[in-house]
């Protein structure tokens, strides 16, 4: 017996409803490097009001997850003279955003911030910080 794999059709509403909420899932990977530093003794942590803020809006990605970093209150000791690298996974940037800063906003001094990130095609990205 032969099996007629028959193709669903989908209504264009739902389609474009399933589009849409597809594009609000997006997400953006940061990879960041904290760089080497001769200090013993030292500290990092990465705060959840850490946001990519387009350049050209008012959009703000909200931090989602953070890989290899202790989120606020705790902190993760940085190995002596070693780059230390951690991974923030954001909401999405709106689809016309060219460019964005990364900012970490707190209530005190030191925030982590890298101004005009040039957005590219697959929201993956790798930056240096520093306190």
């Amino acid at each position: 017996m032969e099996e007629t794999l028959v193709k669903p059709i989908i209504a264009e509403e739902l389609l474009q409803s399933l589009k849409a909420k597809t594009e609000e899932e997006k997400q953006v990977i940061v990879h960041c490097c904290f760089p080497a530093s001769p200090s013993l003794g030292n500290l990092i942590r990465i705060w959840n009001t850490t946001y990519l803020i387009d350049n050209h809006s008012d959009h703000r990605s909200k931090l989602v997850h953070a890989e290899n970093i202790s989120l606020f209150p705790y902190w993760t000791p940085v190995p002596f003279m070693k780059d230390f690298w951690f991974t923030l996974i954001f909401t999405g940037l709106p689809k016309d955003c060219k460019s964005f800063d990364f900012q970490e906003v707190i209530p005190e001094e030191g925030g982590f911030y890298v101004k005009s990130i040039k957005r590219n095609s697959s929201d993956i990205y790798r930056i240096k910080i520093s306190e």
